[in-house]
């Protein structure tokens, strides 16, 4: 399937934004990226010497522990639409002095990988950015061996949450134009529509699991942290510059009142999903 014009808009978009936030991805308050990876890596569970895609690699945060389990006779193949990100995902591969990355800038719908090749396909909180999920899921099936796992992980819909819900309110408030239905992580909706994505991918023996990877923000501050450098940043963006000091103000006070004694609390609520691709006959 071709993409038109608002799917090639869309993906620039995407591409803008994580561009912009690639220098900050890898900030503190956003740890539950790897925090998400090394969960995600045991749920795969590639073997010593396996070829494996991540796709949407962002900073590498799947691809160094991927590239650590296959061990230097594996292949880990990182992609992202992001020049930004895989710049930064290259310095984080050479800081853990990895030899067995290749990264790529590749459309995640459009892979330049022959048929029945990678042994694993991941994508952690990648995959309800592309326009088209179904089709890229049938292009990643496409290039994984017969017997391989593909998995990927998504939000739940408690995740973020109560200050989640604040600022997409706010953002209306402000004036941004939001789609009318579920749009960025909310476009899956549920464990179920997880299993659905992947049974139509044409995948059998699909396994789901929920896993918190929430913690304790320092405070509000934290919070602000987090909207930066991650892709609400693209929709507060989208607040006229003039207001944006007080929506930021609002919404903070809002934030700031969720505070208990331990600090604030960040729901993370994951959802791993996975399945594997039928051998012929």
């Amino acid at each position: 399937m071709s993409a038109g014009p608002d799917a090639a808009q869309q993906k620039q978009a995407v591409q803008q934004v994580f561009d912009k936030v690639a220098a900050g991805y890898d900030n503190p308050a956003t740890r539950f990226f790897p925090f998400c990876a090394d969960r995600l890596v045991n749920f795969v569970k590639p073997g010593p010497g396996a070829r494996v895609l991540d796709v949407a690699t962002g900073t590498g945060a799947a691809a160094v522990p991927l590239a650590q389990a296959v061990g230097p006779q594996g292949r880990v193949h990182a992609i992202d639409i992001s020049p930004g990100m895989l710049d930064r995902a290259a310095a984080n591969i050479a800081t853990m002095a990895l030899e067995n990355v290749d990264l790529h800038a590749m459309d995640a719908e459009r892979l330049d990988f022959r048929s029945d090749y990678f042994h694993t396909v991941v994508c952690s909180y990648g995959l309800f950015f592309i326009p088209d999920m179904q089709a890229a899921l049938g292009d990643w099936v496409r290039v994984l061996r017969p017997g391989g796992k593909l998995a990927f992980t998504c939000f739940e819909q408690s995740a973020f949450q109560p200050m989640l819900d604040n600022f997409v309110e706010n953002l209306r408030v402000f004036g941004v134009q939001l789609p009318d239905g579920p749009f960025g992580s909310r476009r899956i909706s549920s464990l179920d529509h997880c299993c659905e994505l992947l049974e139509t991918a044409g995948l059998e023996a699909i396994e789901t699991e929920l896993v918190q990877v929430g913690y304790h923000l320092k405070d509000e501050t934290e919070w602000w942290d987090v909207v930066h450098n991650t892709a609400m940043r693209g929709l507060f963006e989208q607040v006229p510059g003039e207001r944006q000091a007080d929506f930021r103000a609002e919404h903070l006070a809002f934030v700031a009142a969720q505070k208990t004694a331990d600090g604030l609390w960040m729901d993370v609520g994951t959802r791993f999903a996975a399945g594997i691709k039928p051998t012929a006959g």
